[in-house]
């Protein structure tokens, strides 16, 4: 019985965890329970637009809720001028401060306080990531839908990177789902009798189809360190 036990701890001890291969670990020696290890990938779309729009980010496993917003924010082309939150596993994590007045039926648990690393990652590839989901502006309701894995990370790459994106995000305060749709059909016709309104509204430099990776990560890097390890916006009575 006893040989039994250390046979199946040693088996433990060697089966990789998500996203390293065994010939991997014992190639490079990479130490399976050192977190410096190991990054989040998260594949990010926008709910209900199609052709979707969509982000590829590479995150360093130390990044706590509220740096992950900044990121998110930066690389789609968001302002952070409406409220969000992180809805995972039913609870919601946020910046509770701006849920004092209750519009919200949840208890807002506080961003800064929960890193990516305590999260609990499926320990098979085959068990699928993990989900959880971000929404922006309460009122055009951009639902994200984040799904995260656990994987190698590189040495000498600077974390978080976005290392792979398809289309522009919408512009802000456009309607949502439903009125982004009006507004490429108004854009993309020139016979529409709104089209040069939304032309002259949204600026010469948008274009829906394209988007610019090297852009993405300036951004990605000025946001982060703006935020200084928090949100770059909070009320005054939360600073301290």
């Amino acid at each position: 019985m006893k040989w039994r036990q250390r046979q199946w701890h040693a088996e433990r001890w060697h089966d990789p965890l998500p996203g390293i291969p065994a010939s991997g670990m014992i190639c490079d020696m990479r130490d399976i329970f050192d977190p410096d290890s190991f990054i989040v990938r998260a594949e990010v779309h926008i709910l209900d637009i199609e052709p979707r729009i969509s982000r590829t980010l590479d995150l360093p496993i130390s990044l706590n809720l509220a740096q992950l917003h900044e990121v998110l924010q930066a690389a789609f082309g968001w302002t952070d001028s409406h409220l969000h939150q992180f809805n995972i596993g039913g609870l919601v994590y946020g910046a509770p401060e701006f849920d004092e007045d209750g519009w919200s039926d949840n208890r807002t648990f506080e961003a800064t306080e929960v890193r990516l690393i305590d999260f609990q990652f499926p320990y098979h590839p085959g068990d699928g990531p993990l989900t959880i989901l971000y929404e922006y502006d309460f009122g055009d309701n951009w639902h994200h839908v984040m799904r995260l894995e656990r994987v190698a990370g590189e040495k000498g790459v600077k974390y978080p990177r976005c290392i792979a994106a398809t289309r522009s995000g919408p512009p802000e305060d456009v309607g949502g789902p439903s009125g982004y749709a009006r507004f490429l059909e108004a854009w993309h016709d020139p016979h529409h009798e709104d089209h040069k309104a939304m032309r002259r509204w949204v600026g010469s430099k948008f274009h829906p189809e394209t988007v610019d990776l090297d852009a993405i990560n300036k951004a990605i890097g000025k946001a982060l360190r703006a935020s200084k390890g928090g949100y770059r916006f909070r009320r005054e009575d939360c600073q301290d």
